[in-house]
């Protein structure tokens, strides 16, 4: 069930980790790396990936492997989102890739890219099928975000909120389906991309999109999906029950598993994005989700996704 595990989500992006905090990475480098050895040890042949870093930024990445985080991991993640907040054009990708393949041996894998409708939805479907051409080949996973757009209801995960003016709202149309879970035009063309082109959708608690999403990644030909379990929604009532629930539904796919989000009575601040107090609690997380989820020999490492390299 589960291909592989990652450690944290855009680590450098203050939307998802307080740089105030941690400012060199100190304390995340530390964690990343308990957790990295805590999968290791539970089922070594699960793949260990860096969380994926935006903006793509070798400097960062190479402060991370000087500090130890990428020791035992067996690949280091991407996202780009040149379409839409990134500050370079989309046929920049392959040399996106090579910045990073030049300050690290681990393979390359693109966990997020997408294309928002926020202008109008034929930009998507150019946008699905360039970034196709662009990266089928040159990363060994590529996972496409989303499937669905985030319902407006709820709030999207970043510090700066409708100060971002028309870039926060971006957030809310990057799926091939419509909060309604009706398809835009580059759904229909998906499945030619596919099953080289992966999936990433949240699910958050007890979300009640969980079946028909797994009804529409079959129907898409999708057979790599990424999501996640949150480290802070472990401790709500009923945890356990949802993620058996979550897991059960997605067995049927090569799920890549995103461990994130500090829980509040655990941080340094009271946030999700707080370095924890005590970061060996967070590998214990890491590992208690592998030993349930993950049999103890785990998804063997072939050549696609890398074998561990020294760093």
């Amino acid at each position: 069930m589960i291909e592989a595990v990652k450690f944290w989500n855009e680590p450098n992006n203050k939307s998802h980790w307080d740089l105030e905090l941690d400012p060199g990475w100190v304390r995340f480098s530390e964690m990343a790396q308990l957790a990295a050895q805590a999968v290791r040890a539970e089922s070594p042949g699960v793949t260990r990936v860096l969380g994926g870093i935006s903006p793509i930024d070798p400097s960062f990445m190479v402060l991370l492997r000087d500090a130890g985080a990428l020791r035992d991991m067996n690949a280091v993640a991407v996202h780009g989102f040149p379409l839409d907040w990134n500050h370079w054009q989309i046929h920049e990708w392959p040399d996106k890739l090579l910045e990073i393949q030049a300050v690290t041996p681990l393979p390359v894998w693109v966990t997020e890219v997408g294309v928002s409708t926020f202008g109008a939805e034929e930009v998507q479907e150019w946008g699905l099928k360039r970034t196709a051409e662009l990266l089928i080949g040159r990363a060994p996973r590529i996972h496409w975000y989303s499937l669905y757009d985030l319902p407006k209801a709820w709030p999207a995960t970043t510090r700066h909120r409708e100060a971002e003016g028309s870039s926060y709202y971006r957030h809310f149309h990057m799926g091939l389906l419509r909060e309604d879970g009706s398809p835009k035009l580059a759904c229909a063309r998906f499945h030619e991309f596919a099953p080289e082109l992966g999936i990433c959708q949240w699910f958050h608690f007890e979300d009640h999109r969980l079946e028909e999403a797994v009804r529409w990644l079959k129907r898409l030909g999708v057979k790599k999906l990424r999501t996640g379990l949150s480290w802070a929604d472990s401790f709500r009532p009923g945890a356990d029950a949802w993620f058996d629930h979550q897991m059960a539904a997605l067995e049927d796919f090569d799920v890549t598993l995103t461990f994130c989000f500090t829980p509040e009575h655990r941080g340094l601040n009271a946030h999700h994005t707080s370095a924890p107090q005590v970061p060996a609690e967070y590998a214990e997380f890491c590992a208690r989700m592998v030993r349930r989820y993950a049999s103890a020999q785990g998804a063997a490492v072939g050549s696609s996704a890398g074998e561990v390299a020294a760093v």
